[in-house]
């Protein structure tokens, strides 16, 4: 019972970390500042933390708990620090997408 339950919520956690990693690296590619690329290089780390755990879920009803403990490390690995602003008057949908209002220049 509680099994569904716990490996819904490690798959969860997987999905928006790598959501997460995703919208990084489309802001790096748009505006090529290194937090940006840091913090994908982060999620690309935390979300492989964030799988093992989920598969260990999996394995087995004693091990579910420690299964979560590891996505939960998973997701305090994924904290990303202090960004520059790239977002100045986009929509909630652009933010959430990573569509930035600063495009850099091309040479």
């Amino acid at each position: 019972m509680y099994l569904d339950i716990y490996l819904g919520i490690a798959m969860l956690a997987y999905f928006v970390v790598l959501f997460l990693t995703l919208r990084d690296v489309r802001i790096f590619r748009r505006t090529g500042y290194r937090s940006y690329r840091k913090g994908a290089m982060k999620g690309l780390m935390a979300s492989t933390v964030t799988l093992i755990g989920a598969i260990i879920v999996e394995a087995g009803s004693n091990l579910a708990q420690l299964g979560l403990l590891v996505v939960l490390l998973g997701l305090y690995l994924n904290r990303k620090g202090v960004r520059e602003r790239v977002f100045t008057n986009a929509g909630t949908l652009d933010r959430v997408l990573g569509k930035t209002d600063y495009v850099k220049k091309k040479k």
